[in-house]
Order: structure tokens, then C-alpha cells, then sequence
């Protein structure tokens, strides 16, 4: 028994890991599948800003369009820059080899990224770019320390450095801790403008990882009753089939 225990115990410790990791505060991305237009508006900056280095290979150009209410025509003309035919996947021209070379590591496809990373990592991270001279590319991320990727959405957000605040340690020793960013340079966008653009992004990123998610909801509902019917005609059943023997 003890060894039972035990293992399941261990079992959370993973989970436990990953829940205590990094110790960054994330913000809520607040995100919603059945907001269309954010989903199109989300659509369009992926492929304007992610897909020339990213791919989403498990997602179809005219599935996309089916589920955002757009027309084949539609796709083509406004998010279709790297392939020819509508029912194409979304890949990338950029060869992984030459990818690891540059970035120093291979470029993560973003099917399914959402899921992985969860929607207010996501949020976060995306907001979390600052200026730093030490990098290669010139910034660092405060969700992911020392980020091998640029700040591809710095001209919509423009350029900020952190501000600093140093604290003690448990162990006495100095720390320095950001507490906010001055700007550098700004952005086309206002901070909450840039903070809605990335909520759209988020969001398509989100329904990409799983495009039949809301369909999965209706299914359950109608699942539930179904269960809920059943139950009460089988406990019926019960009570006719055992009336003797009680």
C-alpha cells in the first residue's frame, strides 16, 4: 500500500515542478473563441508576423476559413502569402537547418503551442519583450529568460528597457527584479491597443491548437442530457427489476 502511495505521489511531482517554475506572475489573457472578429483580426497578424518563420502544419488555410466565416476567395486574397492552393497546410519556406543556424535552435511549430503553453503564457510573453544589449537580437522576454527569438512585433508595440529595483534575497545577497518598462521607442499602437492586438493573436492561436473546440461543448451538452435521460429510465428499470427482492 505504501508503495502505492508513494508512486502516485511522485507522480506529481512534474506537475508540481512546472507549477513552481520560473516564479513569473502571467496575466490573464482573457480570451474568447466565440468572438469572430477577433479571431479574423488574430488570423491576420499571425500570418503577417508568425508564418514567415513559424509554421501551423496541422492547420488548413480553408479549414480556417470555414471556421472564421470567410470565403476561399477571402483567404486567398487577405491570409494566403505563402501557399498557392486554398487547401494547403500552413507551412513555411524556411529550411529547419538554416533556421537552427540563425535562431541557434530549430523554430517551433505553433499548431498546437497554445495547448502546450497555456493562453496566458502566451499573453504574457508576447508582452514581455525589453531591450537587452547582452542577446543577439537585442531583447530579452521576461516570461522566457534569454528568448532565442526577436521582437518580431516591436514595431506595433515600439521599444521599451525595464526598470529595475533591487531587493535581498533569503540569503542577504542584492537582486535585481523589473518592476515596469520605460519606452524607448513607440509603437504604432497605444500599450492598450497593442494589448488587444495581442489578445486577438492569442486567441486565434488558441482556436488553432484545437479548431473544433466549440464544437466539443455543444456535443457535450447534448451528451450530459443524454446521460441525465439515462439515468433516470435505468434507475427506473432498477426499481421495477428488484421491487420483489426488496
Amino acid at each position: 500500500m505504501k508503495k502505492i502511495i508513494t508512486a502516485f505521489l511522485l507522480g506529481f511531482v512534474p506537475v508540481l515542478a512546472l507549477a513552481s517554475g520560473g516564479g513569473v506572475k502571467l496575466d490573464k489573457a482573457d480570451i474568447d473563441l466565440h468572438d469572430q472578429d477577433s479571431l479574423r483580426r488574430g488570423a491576420k497578424l499571425f500570418v503577417n508576423y508568425c508564418l514567415s518563420c513559424h509554421s501551423a502544419a496541422y492547420m488548413r488555410y480553408n479549414r480556417m476559413g470555414q471556421d472564421l466565416g470567410l470565403t476561399d476567395a477571402q483567404v486567398k486574397e487577405n491570409l494566403m502569402f505563402a501557399a498557392e492552393k486554398v487547401g494547403e497546410t500552413m507551412t513555411i519556406a524556411m529550411p529547419a537547418d538554416d533556421a537552427k543556424r540563425w535562431f541557434g535552435t530549430k523554430v517551433p511549430d505553433l499548431s498546437v503551442v497554445a495547448r502546450a503553453r497555456g493562453a496566458d503564457w502566451l499573453y504574457s510573453y508576447l508582452r514581455g519583450f525589453h531591450l537587452d544589449s547582452s542577446r543577439p537580437w537585442g531583447v530579452n522576454n521576461t516570461v522566457f529568460k534569454d528568448v532565442g527569438m526577436p521582437h518580431v512585433l516591436w514595431e506595433l508595440e515600439g521599444l521599451k528597457k525595464p526598470v529595475y529595483e533591487v531587493r535581498k534575497n533569503h540569503e542577504g545577497e542584492e537582486e535585481k527584479h523589473i518592476v515596469g518598462f520605460e519606452t524607448v521607442q513607440p509603437g504604432k499602437l497605444s500599450s492598450a491597443e497593442y494589448d488587444l492586438a495581442v489578445r486577438d493573436l492569442v486567441n486565434f492561436m488558441v482556436y488553432m491548437g484545437e479548431p473544433a473546440k466549440l464544437v466539443r461543448y455543444k456535443i457535450g451538452v447534448w451528451v450530459l442530457l443524454y446521460l441525465v435521460i439515462l439515468f433516470v429510465v435505468a434507475y427506473a428499470l432498477k426499481k421495477e427489476y428488484w421491487k420483489d427482492v426488496h
